[in-house]
């Protein structure tokens, strides 16, 4: 069976997350009833992360197996066809190795958090960012960030209902720009791993945010941290800032 990489786009205001659940609206669940249009039968794909409700992608990854050979700008325009009305594109198609898992292949993933800095409530931002009323300081955040990178235990910032083996991860990147927006400015979290723990990304973020406001020290992060309790992490942000990214392979079957 021909099987092909698939680079997504969606809005997860919709969705229950990425994953399908019985009798609830989710990004797998409306892809793989529209491979059924095309070809009807059960389909079962996978993706390089599942994202939580409310939780956007730029740029996730699946991969599916067709029974007949589709060139892949047909299969992508024919999914685009059966998404309608729902907010997800297929942005990239691409044929691969039989082998190739869009998972278990994938190096590392990148997210960006999205932080709106305004008095006004957010409008054509409504559901895309998280909507933070007063200024943050952007480099005290920057200096309570680069605790967290490298190899650490976080169970700081690890859900109670994660089911990830082990706590420990490696962070590659965690970067805190301001961009000045269209509507506003804006904090930009850019965070690069090669996994993430449940609610790791948005715990970050709520914890950093407590320092741009001053309610703790940059050093406090480290502290944090170490503490090794879900107890020590600041709040978890709302999902509707975080996207999914980026996934890296060794080869980019989208190049």
């Amino acid at each position: 069976m021909p099987r092909y990489a698939l680079k997504i786009e969606y809005h997860g205001g919709p969705f229950v997350g990425w994953q399908r659940q019985r009798g609830q609206r989710s990004v797998q669940g409306a892809i793989e009833t529209a491979l059924a249009k095309l070809e009807p039968r059960a389909h079962t794909i996978a993706a390089a992360g599942r994202t939580d409700a409310g939780v956007h992608a730029l740029a996730q990854v699946a991969h599916c197996d067709m029974e007949r050979d589709w060139t892949p700008f047909r299969l992508s325009e024919a999914l685009n066809y059966h998404l309608m009305p729902d907010p997800i594109a297929i942005v990239g198609c691409a044929a691969v190795a039989d082998d190739w898992h869009a998972r278990f292949s994938a190096l590392e993933r990148q997210y960006q958090f999205r932080l709106l800095m305004r008095r006004a409530p957010a409008t054509h931002l409504h559901g895309l960012v998280w909507h933070v009323k007063t200024p943050l300081d952007i480099d005290a955040m920057r200096t309570g960030a680069a605790h967290l990178i490298g190899r650490h235990d976080f169970t700081t910032f690890r859900s109670s209902i994660c089911q990830a083996e082990s706590p420990v991860k490696t962070l590659d990147m965690l970067d805190v720009t301001r961009v000045e927006g269209l509507h506003g400015p804006e904090v930009r979290f850019d965070v690069r791993a090669r996994s993430f723990l449940h609610n790791q990304v948005r715990s970050f973020v709520g914890t950093l945010a407590r320092v741009g406001s001053g309610s703790m020290a940059p050093e406090d992060v480290k502290t944090v941290l170490e503490a090794r309790s879900r107890s020590a992490c600041g709040p978890v942000c709302p999902p509707q800032g975080l996207y999914l990214a980026h996934v890296v392979y060794p080869d980019d079957p989208f190049a």
